[in-house]
């Protein structure tokens, strides 16, 4: 583990890296090293003022002790599996909408002072192994903080899912969502998906606008393999996404395997908010 904090930064929710700078400046005040890495390696160079010197993430994570995310939710999963695989503790400012995985407002910013100097509590956040298997060959493998995602992008489609090979369900709509305790609260919820506590170790499966009535979400234990298989007829297409990422074709054959996995996401929680409360100003205060 290095001796830098990394600063990375959304440039389009972080607009001309302001938040950034601040916080850039304030902790080379008190003696820390920075590198600053905006999340998208394609990032316009117009997003980004000229000053600035910019690393990628995956090049400087090893020289890191500390990662603070500066943006939404989408942020924090952008940086944040290179930081879970480099065992690297991660702390958000909310610059985005909702923000529910980031603890700290563009308010309070110089709260991340206490972080760096140790001053938190280690959450550990479960994520999840996919791999997608054709042909009886993994072709795929990733991991997921929040979620993994398969649908048909407006096509009905058929889906069978399997928890340690014995069937669990069996339906028609719009597809389903494996995903973490921390996803619970995006795609799976408004899914109809259960609000989970962050830290907890579950494995939620949530069925996506089922055409029918019989297909209810799942909460299971962390040691369960979730298989599933998606159907396409007629010339429809469906995909899966990991936590996101870019769009993956599925033939009607594949199987995509869901388990728990070894990498752990290290959040650093300052104790200034409970989970509850967090829940009720994010999700229904704020409406």
């Amino acid at each position: 583990m290095g001796d830098r904090v990394l600063l990375c930064p959304n440039p389009y929710r972080d607009v001309d890296l302001d938040v950034t700078l601040y916080v850039q400046d304030l902790l080379e005040k008190h003696g820390y090293k920075t590198y600053i890495c905006p999340i998208f390696d394609e990032v316009e160079d117009s997003a980004i003022p000229e000053n600035i010197e910019k690393h990628r993430l995956r090049d400087v994570i090893d020289e890191a002790f500390f990662v603070v995310a500066i943006g939404g939710d989408g942020t924090i999963l952008h940086c944040g599996k290179c930081a879970a695989i480099h065992k690297v503790p991660v702390i958000g400012i909310n610059a985005g909408t909702k923000g529910f995985m980031a603890i700290l407002e563009k308010s309070n910013a110089d709260q991340v002072l206490r972080a760096v100097s140790g001053d938190y509590l280690e959450e550990r956040r479960m994520m999840l192994d996919v791999s997608l298997i054709r042909d009886g060959e993994i072709i795929m493998e990733n991991s997921a903080i929040n979620d993994i995602v398969v649908n048909g992008f407006g096509d009905c489609i058929g889906l069978t899912a399997w928890c340690d090979g014995d069937k669990m369900t069996k339906y028609f709509g719009d597809g389903a969502v494996f995903a973490t305790p921390t996803g619970s609260s995006a795609y799976s919820l408004s899914a109809g998906g259960p609000l989970v506590e962050p830290t907890a170790q579950d494995i939620i499966f949530t069925p996506i606008c089922v055409h029918g009535m019989s297909a209810k979400s799942f909460v299971l234990s962390p040691d369960r393999i979730l298989s599933a298989r998606a159907e396409c007829h007629y010339g429809k297409q469906a995909f899966m996404k990991v936590d996101g990422s870019d769009l993956i074709e599925l033939e009607n054959d594949d199987i995509i395997k869901v388990k728990k996995s070894n990498l752990e996401l290290i959040m650093a929680n300052l104790g200034q908010k409970s989970f509850y409360d967090i829940a009720f100003e994010k999700l229904i205060e704020g409406y």
